[in-house]
């Protein structure tokens, strides 16, 4: 795989959901470390009508073969019907860092 670790993005309607998605992850190890941006604006097209709302972002960095468990453990508990899950390669980051990512989700498996 090119790129061995991932940072995952997707949007929570409130700060209670956003709180327990990032549990669930973190105690899953699908993630090993969840950043809840709170106050995000958000404008979309949904159903022909542009809707707004605030929403929270969350920063989930993980393990690219951990990304199919990953984005299986958002849906499924997702009040939205159609969630925002998007992955971004990290190309670069710090060893030491990178290495604690393996570490703590080195328990939940692999996938190929």
């Amino acid at each position: 795989m090119e790129h061995s670790y991932l940072l995952v993005l997707t949007t929570c309607p409130d700060a209670g959901f956003a709180e327990a998605l990032a549990a669930k992850l973190v105690d899953a190890g699908l993630a090993a470390c969840v950043n809840i941006v709170p106050g995000i604006q958000s404008v979309y097209r949904w159903k022909g009508k542009r809707e707004t709302g605030t929403e929270r972002l969350l920063l989930i960095k993980t393990r690219a073969a951990l990304y199919t468990r990953l984005e299986q453990a958002i849906t499924e508990s997702h009040p939205y019907e159609l969630p925002e899950v998007l992955a971004v390669p990290i190309k670069n980051g710090l060893a030491g860092y990178l290495s604690w990512i393996d570490e703590v989700t080195s328990g939940a498996g692999q996938e190929g």
